[in-house]
């Protein structure tokens, strides 16, 4: 029976059990059977130092000269340390960092009086810089991290900073560890030693909020601060409103805008003497904006107006952003407006979303005549202005038009990112024209411009659906080297396309990758073990 066969009728079976050592086991077959039987399919052209990378790039665009980026130290193939590495320079024993990272990484040491009793026989004397550096490295580990933070607390000289503190009981919250976060935090309210009684701050209760309006807990974190405002000996009024803030911010950032503005008004209905910040009012504001619930923006706008809230520019830039995404721009002109008569002098914040949401429309005439207002405001256009014009122009396909742009933004000083280079990218990729794209990616690298993750992805898309496997292979090694991995979706693409050209062994190499990387469907070992078959 062919192997193959065997391994494909394996992987039907164990399906669900995806991450058994049954199926690696099968995929180190698969490539001893591809190693031993299809030599011949492979080919040594990928490998060759003659590309059409490494050639002059061919003008078929007349790019402008780009100015030159600042030098960069080369960047680091392996920007995200192994566990057991410590960081570069540091100012505790890297032998103590190292025992404890090997205490952590085994399987066979529990959390609480196991690993205490393991810590204890290392004889280590932990210090705020190394308890620092092991919760930034194990950031994914809340258990552990709490136990090494009660040890140490128990050992002869150690003292913890509020930094620390916090980060034990962000690394609770953040895996939604809330009842040993708790623990922690009443814990130390609850001591009569005042100088542990400052660890537990108003930044402490930021974290423990946050995290519940992440979890999408609101309630929870509107009893955190209700629990958080009676501690006056830790939050005063002024930190009061602060905390406030940041509720209502976090409920409106993780989409729970109607309930952070329910308890806005209960509480200026049941507190007479409150009066809320302007502060307060924009982020509702905006977060009514970002759930494009247009009605309960304007009415909460209207009820300012009533209560003579005086707004601030960053009032009219919300509502100007608000507009613009809700693709009303002729209102939100009509702020601009507003705001002029009020006295308040719009700046780049407040017109920047109005030429973005005209280019995003096509209109670029007028979004070029707003920039003349610019000019004429001695505001002055800014970066995302010029961007804003570029991602426009390549939407509607106007190359010509986004190049001028990209040349005029240059002749003013201002240095193009990333981001700037990838909407060219995104349009070539979507056209298919991968000549005009290598030439740009190919004048980039050239002028000491580093591409990001994103402009990657975009070339390789690009390369990888019109089938340039040689470019592809190049592009995606260039990209690793950087320090940046593929998404699953971008393997993929690549290795369905060295299966389809018979590069088999490229493609399981590609292929285990993407299992080290991310859990990794079975649909895809389908793809890859169909072209075996």
């Amino acid at each position: 029976v062919p192997p193959t066969f065997l391994l494909v009728t394996h992987c039907n079976q164990k399906q669900q059990q995806m991450h058994s050592l049954n199926f690696h086991r099968t995929l180190f077959s698969l490539r001893f059977f591809l190693s031993s039987t299809l030599k011949p399919f492979s080919s040594s052209s990928s490998s060759s130092s003659s590309s059409w990378l490494s050639q002059p790039g061919n003008p078929l665009i007349h790019w402008p000269s780009f100015p030159p980026n600042q030098p960069k130290p080369a960047p680091n193939p392996n920007p995200v340390p192994k566990p057991d590495t410590p960081p570069p320079n540091p100012t505790f024993s890297t032998n103590d960092f190292s025992l404890i990272s090997n205490l952590f990484t085994n399987p066979s040491i529990s959390p609480g009086s196991q690993l205490h009793a393991q810590l204890n026989q290392t004889g280590i004397k932990p210090d705020s810089p190394l308890i620092h550096a092991v919760f930034q490295h194990f950031a994914s580990s809340p258990k552990l991290l709490h136990s090494l933070f009660l040890w140490a607390e128990n050992q002869p000289g150690f003292r913890p900073d509020s930094s620390l503190f916090d980060s034990a009981v962000n690394a609770l919250a953040k895996m939604r560890e809330f009842d040993s976060a708790w623990t922690l935090v009443l814990d130390r309210i609850d001591r009569d030693d005042v100088e542990d009684e400052k660890l537990v701050s108003v930044g402490t209760f930021a974290i423990m909020i946050r995290r519940y309006a992440r979890a999408g807990m609101h309630k929870a974190a509107i009893r955190t601060f209700e629990f958080a405002k009676d501690k006056k000996s830790i939050v005063d009024s002024g930190s009061e409103m602060s905390l406030f803030g940041i509720l209502v911010d976090s409920l409106c950032k993780e989409g729970s805008v109607r309930e952070a503005s329910e308890y806005f008004f209960r509480r200026k209905e049941t507190d007479l003497g409150w009066v809320p910040s302007i502060r307060i009012y924009n982020i509702l504001l905006n977060g009514w904006f970002r759930a494009r619930k247009l009605k309960h923006a304007e009415r909460l706008w209207e009820e300012m107006k009533k209560e003579n809230v005086r707004p601030s520019v960053v009032t009219y830039g919300t509502l100007v952003e608000g507009y613009c995404r809700m693709r009303r721009v002729e209102k939100a002109l009509e702020m601009i407006g507003e705001m002029t008569k009020e006295g308040i002098e719009p700046n780049a914040i407040v017109y920047n979303p109005i030429i973005d949401a005209l280019a995003e429309d096509g209109r670029f005439k007028e979004a070029l005549g707003m920039i003349e207002r610019f000019h004429i405001l001695k505001i002055g256009p800014t970066l995302s202005t010029y961007n804003s014009l570029v991602k426009g122009f390549c939407k509607a396909g106007d190359l010509e038009g986004a190049s001028k742009i990209l040349k005029k933004m240059i002749s003013r000083g201002f240095l193009p990112i990333p981001t700037t280079y990838n909407y060219f990218f995104r349009y070539f990729s979507r056209c298919g024209k991968v000549d005009e794209g290598m030439n740009l990616y190919t004048k980039m690298i050239e002028s000491g411009h580093n591409p990001d993750r994103l402009t990657y992805h975009l070339v390789l898309k690009m390369l990888c659906e019109e089938e340039k496997l040689e470019l592809a292979v190049q592009v995606s090694k260039e990209m690793k080297h950087k320090g940046h991995d593929m998404d699953l979706a971008t393997s993929t693409m690549l290795t369905h396309l060295l299966c389809k050209m018979h590069k088999l062994e490229e493609a399981f190499a590609e292929f285990e990758s993407m299992i080290r990387r991310v859990d990794v469907v079975c649909s895809t070992f389908f793809q890859l073990a169909k072209y075996i078959w």
